[in-house]
């Protein structure tokens, strides 16, 4: 019998036949039990939109997370009842997408998405987001990983975030021309909650810029705080925008104007930590083995992925990968690094078949293990991703593999640095200070931010001769 979208597979490993039986009717039992308890209670799950408007009559907001050949209808149904949406789907056409967005855009709501992992709305964290501050710095991105970082640095200086929207990827591109990134800033322009607003990106479209530009001159009123990796910064620099090298660089820009600080202050912060990640870079490689001058970066988040890159590239070269910054460093296979190596391993041939690998670290702990075994290795860089949707207990499930990787180094004579930076907030489920805690116990170098790290790892290999 073939299954379709919506039939839930239950897959038993056991060591006989019986023992097989038992699972599978314990499971039924146990799904049985689950709407059992629903019933009693009195709960309802609605199996409709209309379902779930008449439970609600109130919502103005439907979050959507079906397959992507349905949920285009299921947002447009959503948009015509005057509801906004947040498309946590992806693979929905792109012609799909740009329809959407045309009609929410004339019916004045919002279409955040499709492959949206991350929005806070009015203090509500939707899909892959953080537990932070209620504050009047408002964010608009096309990046979730990027949103994320820069939400969460501004909770971690004390400052917080009236809304945060996301538009997913393709917005920005020339196809969908941006619509939603410039209807989240006028929002965030007549947000009365909102006092600073932060844009957030990968490289828009040249024309998409020139757009955002031309809205931040004529109709933003608002400071405005940009970080659109590796696009060019003059572009919304001469527009009146403040521009951002990196993404904790973002966070921090805009908590300054929101406390009021001068931005003499983080510039110094960034400039003394420039000199201690220096002297930490020193004292790393003078521990490595002739031969060790290598860095793997591992990462789970897009964004931050990128961000690493771009900052290998200015530092040390351009580095291989699964998605590099040119086509000439594509790995020949993704799942065999070359040199300096940075994966994302968000990317669909590693995630089909399998949950995100923010969710599921079994991959990353397995490619960890085995970048670890390469003599050439120096340097192995994690990005660790907190908050609601994201895997319970990082700490617990890395830091026993982070012990075993630097130990199979040591038993060949080789010291391994594992570099990590955790994006999240001690509100979270997780808890950074004690996610923090638990990396730094087991030998990792726990870096502020993703940017931090990234350079500690290029200081390194630049000292290894890593970068010829």
């Amino acid at each position: 019998k073939e299954a379709k979208d919506s039939d839930l597979i239950i897959a038993v490993k056991a060591k006989d036949d019986k023992l097989a039986e038992e699972a599978l009717e314990k499971a039924e039992k146990d799904l049985q039990e689950s709407r059992t308890k629903f019933e009693e209670a009195g709960d309802y799950l609605p199996k409709s939109l209309e379902g779930a408007i008449e439970i609600m009559p109130d919502a103005n907001l439907v979050l959507i997370s079906v397959a992507g050949k349905y949920a285009g209808d299921e947002a447009m149904k959503a948009l015509e009842k005057g509801l906004h949406v947040m498309l946590f789907s992806d693979n929905v056409p792109l012609e799909k997408e740009i329809e959407l967005k045309k009609y929410a855009r004339d019916k004045g709501l919002l279409v955040m998405g499709p492959d949206c992992g991350t929005a806070i709305i009015n203090g509500a964290p939707l899909a892959f987001s953080n537990v932070v501050n209620r504050g009047d710095i408002g964010i608009v991105a096309a990046s979730g990983t990027g949103l994320q970082e820069v939400s969460c640095v501004i909770t971690n200086e004390g400052a917080g975030i009236s809304q945060a929207i996301g538009t997913g990827g393709r917005d920005v591109k020339k196809d969908v021309g941006g619509i939603m990134f410039l209807e989240g800033m006028k929002a965030l322009n007549e947000d009365e909650n909102t006092k600073i607003i932060a844009l957030v990106s990968k490289p828009p479209h040249e024309d998409v810029l020139k757009k955002i530009a031309e809205l931040i001159k004529d109709e933003i009123k608002k400071p405005v705080v940009g970080i659109f990796i590796g696009g060019d910064p003059e572009v919304v620099k001469n527009a009146g925008a403040i521009p951002a090298s990196t993404l904790e660089e973002a966070g921090l820009i805009a908590a300054s104007l929101s406390k009021g600080k001068s931005m003499d202050e983080f510039k110094k912060l960034l400039e003394e930590r420039e000199e201690e990640i220096k002297k930490l870079a020193d004292e790393e490689a003078s521990k490595k083995k002739d031969g060790q001058k290598y860095v793997r970066g591992l990462y789970t988040g897009g964004t931050l992925c990128d961000e690493a890159q771009l900052l290998f590239k200015d530092m040390i070269g351009y580095v291989y990968g699964n998605a590099p910054l040119k086509d000439e460093f594509k790995l020949k296979d993704s799942w065999k690094s070359y040199k300096n190596t940075v994966i994302d391993l968000g990317e669909d041939e590693f995630t089909v078949g399998r949950p995100h690998p923010m969710i599921d670290y079994t991959l990353r702990n397995k490619k960890i293990l085995e970048e670890a075994k390469d003599p050439e290795v120096a340097i192995i860089l994690l990005d660790v991703v907190l908050g609601y949707g994201s895997n319970m207990k990082p700490g617990e499930e890395l830091a026993p593999v982070i012990k075993e990787a630097k130990e199979i180094a040591k038993k060949e004579g080789r010291d391994l640095s594992i570099i990590c930076s955790i994006t999240g907030t001690k509100k979270d489920p997780q808890n950074k200070e004690k996610v923090e805690k638990e990396l730094k116990e087991a030998g990792a170098i726990v870096m502020p931010s993703n940017a931090a790290a990234s350079k500690l790892s290029a200081y390194i290999v630049k000292k290894l001769g890593g970068d010829k």
